[in-house]
């Protein structure tokens, strides 16, 4: 017993008094604690976005949820004042990385329906639509991982708000 308990004691002496408290890794003191909050991965002073300037769609006509083997499909309907409306998007309206769609903190998912108008002087621009045959319509997928963190979605056009549970 006393051969073990000497060379113990040495390498504990040796151990604990390596370098100031918190100067040294081989300090058990410094083992665990004043851990440190962890980094960010976001750059300094956040991601840079292209803002969309593509006008919201001026009538949203219904939204509704369609099932997917992988979770659903978002799908919204909506109607523009004359025909060529075109490159139609469901866009989120807190500017997230990539292709992300991330609720708010408060679980919403809140989005902008866009689209790009025809040119001024096209002939679609004079010509007004239809409400049969001109409808826009846009499909988000949504995997069931994203729709764990989802509440609801709330889909914002140039004149109304529409708001769908889940």
């Amino acid at each position: 017993m006393t051969r073990l308990t000497l060379p113990l004691l040495i390498a504990a002496a040796l151990v604990s008094g390596c370098g100031r408290f918190g100067d040294s890794g081989w300090n058990p003191l410094s083992w665990g604690g004043g851990r440190s909050a962890p980094a960010s991965l976001a750059p300094e002073g956040g991601y840079v976005t292209a803002d969309d300037q593509r006008p919201a769609v001026p009538q949203i006509l219904s939204a509704e949820w369609e099932p997917l083997s992988e979770g659903r499909l978002l799908v919204v309907r909506g109607m523009a004042p004359t025909k060529g409306y075109h490159s139609a998007e469901l866009v989120s309206v807190r500017p997230q990385p990539g292709n992300r769609m991330t609720p708010d903190a408060d679980g919403v998912l809140r989005l902008r329906f866009v689209a790009s108008p025809p040119p001024a002087d096209s002939p679609a621009a004079r010509l007004p639509a239809s409400p049969a045959t001109d409808q826009i319509i846009v499909g988000l997928p949504l995997s069931f991982l994203q729709l764990g963190k989802i509440y609801a979605v709330e889909i914002a056009g140039a004149n109304q708000v529409v708001k769908l549970s889940r």
